[in-house]
């Protein structure tokens, strides 16, 4: 923008353009020529300068005005194409959910998605960033390049039959999708199936970009596919959320930076009873660890979250442990507080160390995420086709179900949502939030403009990484709450691949607000590598459990008719507990 541009000492005969963003259309082409026409009828020269700063003006409007002259019908059909699709989604919801694998095993997840993907033309790169269960499928050339990602993991003892207001699980103790990662990719592989259609039939040049959020729920693969370069050519990524609203938001999210670390520690053996002088127990280090955090918990701040587990406490209770390990999260605000934390938790194990005479082996990072920043341009313009989609219409077993899952969980009974909610500022975002997370999106966030559409395919109350957050999720709940997410995904593609100015304002916006004093530093050092590790022992112990429920579309409308639920089971009209057989 011209820092001189209605600025005082500026002559009037000065043939300089408008400025296209602080015009008002012909007006003012017209003022700027009135002003040269105006008591100096004796130079037709002047007559001439003004009418040819007229045209500049005019000109400079245009790339801002302008707008594919398809984009609304190309929108329609978009939305009847989604339609079409929907037993599509259903599927696809459906299939993943009976998989209910965990982070860093989601291999039949991954296969199934990538094979859908394969068979539509795109072209599969599997196993990126040393990550087995990552992929990035692509189709198209040039640009722009638009990313869409989704997570794919599932929560551990969270199996649950779905439709069942109560719980009840297909396999006890068997993982589960808890949080409703299940249907994103629904969302995207729809929307990008419905945008090839119309690009190859249109001419429409650009790239779709497709790829999971592995692991999620220990933030372990997105900094990992950030450092890798998967997004070194992308010029905008829209993440997709299961939630129980239909909303987008823009600025600084309500989010927390965070670190996930596993402090190992080694001591010496001994018989616990015949000799324990002999033994130096790295257990103890790992119990005074976390006596020390609970001491120095009480002068953090409280903007602060920070919580652990025990993974290795030893053997057996007549062997001195000789390894141990805690695994802790840390979260703050922004990714300085948060380091700050990490290096306190490492000091604090070195302390540990040296009052047991043990040693501390150091903190191998598992996971980690910076706090979400989202793009505002993106975000405005999806929220445009949020209103024009609008929530799905529920029918009365979608609300019976939801009521009556609220009733079970003793939250207010208010059913499923029927009114967008507003675009809000991040103040507004932030006054509104109940609560803060982490999600390792923020890293991506930071290194390319991102925005996360949250669709409507969940029931208000539930109380998230919970069996009650899987029962809605292969149901009509999802497939209709993620059928309208397909449909904005669809829309809002439409805009960046026909909208150039939309993809700069994006670039601009990230360029000069969100980083311009902010910028992007990984936790992870070049020596961390990702958690590969991560829940293949429960995985392997339950997934020939699982395998025997898998969906088989081709047999069963729906996974509910396969697991002969109806919808809804709810208490009052079910006595005891259903069992499901294979």
């Amino acid at each position: 923008m011209s820092a001189n541009i209605g600025q005082p000492g500026r002559s009037e005969g000065s043939a300089s353009p408008c400025h296209p963003e602080r015009s008002e259309g012909s007006a003012c082409a017209a003022k700027q020529a009135l002003r040269f026409a105006q008591g100096d009828t004796r130079r037709w020269i002047s007559w001439t300068h003004a009418l040819s700063a007229a045209l500049l003006c005019l000109a400079a409007l245009a790339p801002a005005r302008a707008q594919d002259p398809r984009l609304d019908r190309l929108k329609a059909e978009a939305l009847a194409k989604v339609d079409a699709r929907a037993k599509q989604v259903q599927e696809i919801i459906d299939q993943v959910y009976s998989f209910g694998e965990l982070g860093m095993q989601e291999f039949e997840t991954s296969k199934y998605l990538t094979g859908i993907l394969e068979q539509a033309g795109f072209t599969v790169e599997r196993g990126v960033a040393g990550i087995p269960t990552a992929w990035v499928a692509r189709w198209g050339s040039g640009k722009p390049v638009i990313a869409i990602g989704s997570d794919i993991d599932g929560i551990p003892k969270s199996n649950q039959k779905p439709a069942t207001a109560y719980r009840d699980s297909i396999v006890g103790g068997a993982p589960g999708h808890g949080e409703g990662h299940n249907s994103g990719q629904a969302v995207n592989i729809v929307a990008a199936l419905v945008l090839k259609e119309l690009m190859i039939r249109e001419k429409i040049p650009g790239t779709i970009m497709l790829w999971p959020g592995v692991a999620e729920e220990q933030l372990a693969s997105k900094a990992f596919l950030v450092r890798a370069g998967i997004f070194s050519d992308v010029d905008v990524n829209i993440f997709s959320h299961v939630d129980d609203d239909l909303y987008v938001n823009y600025g600084p999210a309500p989010s927390l930076a965070l670190v996930s670390a596993e402090f190992r520690f080694t001591g010496q053996s001994a018989h616990a009873a015949g000799a324990p002088w002999r033994g130096k127990s790295a257990l103890d280090a790992v119990m005074l660890m976390a006596t020390g955090w609970e001491y120095k918990r009480e002068h953090l701040v409280l903007q602060q979250r920070s919580h652990y587990v025990i993974k290795d406490g030893g053997d057996q209770p007549n062997v001195v442990p000789s390894t141990a390990s805690i695994w802790f999260y840390f979260r703050e605000r922004d990714f300085a507080r948060t380091k700050e934390l990490f290096e306190t938790g490492k000091r604090m194990a070195q302390g540990a160390a040296m009052m047991t005479d043990t040693k501390f082996e150091g903190a191998r990072i598992i996971g980690s995420a910076w706090n979400i920043h989202q793009n505002k341009p993106v975000a405005e313009m999806m929220f445009d086709n949020i209103k024009r989609v609008g929530m799905p219409t529920w029918d009365a077993n979608d609300q019976r179900l939801a009521h009556a899952l609220q009733k079970e969980l003793g939250v207010p009974d208010s059913g499923l949502r029927t009114v967008v909610s507003p675009l809000r500022t991040p103040a507004e975002a932030l006054a509104l939030a109940t609560s803060m997370g982490s999600d390792d999106i923020g890293d991506v966030s930071w290194n390319v403009p991102s925005v996360t559409l949250q669709y409507p395919s969940n029931v208000p109350g539930t109380p998230g990484h919970n069996w009650a957050d899987g029962i809605a999720m292969a149901t009509p709940i999802a497939h209709k709450g993620a059928v309208v997410g397909a449909k904005v995904q669809a829309l809002s593609l439409l805009d960046l691949f026909l909208r150039p100015q939309l993809v700069a304002d994006a670039k601009a916006y990230f360029r000069d607000v969100q980083t311009k004093e902010v910028k992007y530093t990984s936790f992870l050092a070049p020596t961390d590598q990702p958690p590969t590790f991560l829940n293949a022992e429960i995985m392997a112990k339950y997934r020939p459990l699982m395998k025997p429920f898998y969906y088989d579309a081709k047999k069963y409308k729906s996974y509910l008719e396969q697991l002969g639920i109806t919808y809804p089971t709810v208490r009052d009209t079910v006595k005891g507990v259903n069992r499901v057989t294979p």
